[in-house]
């Protein structure tokens, strides 16, 4: 199991919560090889954020099988605080990498958040099938709720065509949550699927006049693009050796909360503070998140930079 020693921890920053799944990745290389590592695309955000010293909070469903306690393992080597309801067995997820790196993937997935209690934070994010798998997506969407107005509420679709039955049912959730979040990253990917065609600049302001007040849309090698009201920043890739893509879109939204964090983004204050950022501060929130997803692509797995190895950058 890999391990990476936090750092510089921020113990007087925003209490922050993650809601999500944590599994167990399987990966199929493309030379052949199988290996299984701990992942879900939540719990790798609180990865990185603890990697980055913030010592996040993560409601998740794990189960009590050996898997389970390695997600445990890996999760509190690297500061996360765990509010773990129990499942019957711990999720899967099997990626199958191309020769790019690139991955597709596959699900087993356990979610139900009943007899769940956290308290409120003031920074919360969700994501991925956690915010759209039944039955625990309807705890997320009450957090969503209790937080609305009182904390910095982020989201990333992070949308898995595999797992989805009934698209229409899934694009009408994915939206509801777009015009309740305050911050939304979403990959060129994400936004081809839910707006078949559009433009990516065009489809994020139009999240923006709906909701958001930050949407970053993440295009790979290509960069990412920030849309904050009028304004639109174009930040250039960072050039990089890909091992594989595994949590590199996961990283980005981590350092992106990290970075709006330091800059007092967050709590009831957070929508204010949010639209207050000058496209400076923006653009350079975006370059570092970019910045960090370029280490994890670099090495096998979700493995995220900590504070000292991304700020020690060129």
């Amino acid at each position: 199991m890999r391990s990476t020693a936090v750092t510089g921890e921020r113990g007087d920053g925003p209490d922050i919560l993650v809601a999500g799944e944590a599994l167990i990745d399987v990966v199929h290389r493309h030379d052949g090889t199988v290996e299984e590592a701990p992942g879900g695309s939540p719990a790798n955000v609180a990865l990185a954020l603890g990697r980055l010293g913030r010592r996040p909070r993560l409601l998740t469903a794990l189960g009590t099988d050996p898997r389970g306690e390695r997600v445990r393992l890996w999760l509190e080597a690297s500061q996360v605080r765990l509010h773990a309801v129990r499942a019957p067995q711990t999720s899967i997820s099997t990626a199958y990498l191309g020769p790019d790196g690139a991955a597709h993937y596959d699900f087993s997935i356990t979610w139900d958040l009943r007899g769940a209690e956290v308290p409120e934070a003031e920074v919360l994010h969700i994501g991925s099938l956690g915010a759209t798998v039944g039955p625990g997506a309807s705890e997320v969407s009450d957090l969503v709720d209790r937080h609305r107005g009182r904390a910095l509420v982020t989201y990333d679709p992070n949308i898995r065509p595999r797992m989805i039955d009934d698209g229409d049912t899934v694009r009408d959730a994915v939206h509801d949550l777009i015009r309740r979040a305050d911050v939304v990253k979403a990959s060129d990917e994400d936004l081809d699927w839910l707006h078949p065609g559009a433009d990516h600049v065009q489809a994020a302001r139009s999240w923006c006049r709906t909701g958001p007040g930050l949407v970053v849309v993440t295009r790979g090698r290509s960069g990412a693009l920030a849309v904050s009201g009028d304004r639109v920043i174009d930040v250039p890739g960072v050039p990089t050796e890909v091992v594989d893509t595994v949590g590199a879109g996961d990283t980005f939204m981590g350092a992106l909360i990290d970075g709006l964090a330091s800059q007092g983004v967050a709590g009831a204050t957070a929508r204010t503070d949010l639209t207050g950022l000058g496209e400076g501060r923006l653009s350079a929130l975006v370059r570092r998140a970019a910045r960090a997803a370029a280490v994890t692509v670099s090495r096998p797995g979700a493995d995220p930079p900590t504070t000292a190895q991304l700020d020690g950058m060129p």
